[in-house]
């Protein structure tokens, strides 16, 4: 995804692993975005203050802020 367009807004959790890992299956995107944030305590830490848990289907525009902040824009 060219960095340029990417929007800050909210994002099911396999809309967003896509944008990161458009040439996979869907499966394998999320399972890759969920391995990148259980392997950085930090971000997974400000994840869990906005109330994001493991099975969240939803991201609002401030968690997917703050996986952008420590992932860069996909």
């Amino acid at each position: 995804m060219d960095t340029n367009n990417f929007k800050i807004r909210s994002y099911s959790w396999q809309e967003l692993a896509m944008c990161y890992n458009p040439g996979v299956t869907p499966l394998s995107a999320v399972k890759l975005l969920s391995k990148w944030i259980n392997r950085n305590p930090q971000l997974r830490q400000e994840l869990h203050r906005t109330d994001w848990h493991k099975g969240t289907r939803f991201l609002t525009p401030l968690q997917v802020e703050i996986i952008t902040r420590y992932l860069g824009n996909p």
